[in-house]
């Protein structure tokens, strides 16, 4: 079994950074799928970024020229960088690992980052 413990949320004003941390244990994530995603009060769980292992990134479009993905294998820990953060970025992040060989989906508890305006 895979477990993920996200960190780094927290409040903050418009306009300030975060680095979110995802420390993954039980298996190397470096042969997955990895991603961040985002959901509000009152709203669906969104895809934010995903980064497959050989390097390609996916960001929606909301993030786009902001926030960056980024995977340490070494450390077996994944990365979100929020940049020029948003009233509207606010929301309970959750990291994300898919291992298509076997089809397993596993997910954090999630950190909650609130910008004020």
């Amino acid at each position: 079994q895979v477990q993920l413990e996200e960190s780094g949320g927290g409040l903050v004003e418009a306009g300030d950074s975060l680095r979110l941390s995802c420390a993954a244990s039980g298996r190397d994530i470096s042969t997955a799928v990895t991603g961040w995603y985002r959901q509000a009060p009152g709203k669906q769980r969104d895809l934010v970024a995903t980064l497959t292992t050989n390097g390609k990134v996916n960001l929606a479009d909301s993030v786009k020229g902001r926030f960056t993905i980024a995977r340490d294998n070494f450390k077996n820990t994944m990365y979100l960088q929020m940049n020029s953060l948003k009233p509207e970025d606010s929301a309970v992040y959750y990291c994300n690992v898919n291992f298509p060989d076997s089809s397993m989906d596993y997910w954090g508890k999630g950190t909650l980052v609130t910008v004020s305006s």
